[in-house]
């Protein structure tokens, strides 16, 4: 599929694909979800801060000569979506120790489908940083999106957002492009398509219960 210029995918590399595939197996032992996931996702925020602002710096080696280099333009913080972009979290702290972490809990109604807000409680100076937002899954796009204006509504430009996924659907990357297109998106894989019940195929299940070791999704059919 046509992925757009704001979706900036994981370089598909046989050593990428190898971790997917421990990963992808409906019976690999959690663990093993859980080591080989926060490797992906290590990889992910790298990209994803690579997407940040740099300006030039100069600095003097310790053989006395200068490099020209490069620091940070931006703050940042990372606003992870409970419970699955909680996962996320421990590898954006060990990469930048000290960072801020804001919250947001959305979860669809049952009766109406539609994503309803739960809880919100971001950084109070949220809407000078840039953002990483912490969503493993991206499938309708429906609470994704619904994070992503709860961000809007702070302050947040849709420009300073980049969206963390672990995978992504392309019905999911084309409302996103549709409806907020300055947003940017980092993930690691493109899926085929949806099921009926939306699951991503090829997929890989409920990613936040399989990371934290709760009650199965279902989706072993």
């Amino acid at each position: 599929m046509t992925t757009g210029h704001n979706v900036h995918p994981l370089p598909q590399t046989d050593q990428l694909r190898a971790m997917h595939t421990i990963i992808r197996d409906r019976d690999c032992a959690r663990e093993d979800f859980v080591f080989y996931s926060r490797r992906i996702i290590r990889l992910l925020l790298e990209h994803g801060m690579d997407l940040l602002p740099f300006t030039k710096k100069e600095v003097t080696t310790p053989v006395g000569t200068t490099y020209h280099g490069l620091e940070f333009a931006a703050e940042l913080c990372g606003v992870s979506v409970i419970r699955a972009g909680e996962a996320m979290e421990g590898e954006l702290r060990d990469l930048l120790p000290g960072v801020r972490i804001g919250k947001i809990l959305i979860q669809r109604d049952k009766q109406t489908k539609q994503p309803h807000l739960y809880y919100r409680h971001l950084p109070a100076d949220i809407a000078e940083r840039h953002v990483l937002l912490l969503e493993p899954m991206l499938a309708t796009a429906g609470s994704a999106l619904a994070a992503v204006d709860v961000l809007l509504e702070a302050g947040v430009r849709e420009d300073r957002i980049i969206m963390v996924n672990f995978l992504s659907s392309p019905e999911g990357l084309r409302r996103v492009a549709t409806e907020r297109p300055r947003v940017r998106i980092v993930t690691s894989a493109i899926e085929d398509r949806m099921n009926e019940n939306a699951f991503m195929v090829p997929g890989i299940g409920d990613f936040g219960d399989r990371f934290f070791g709760t009650t199965d999704s279902g989706a072993r059919t």
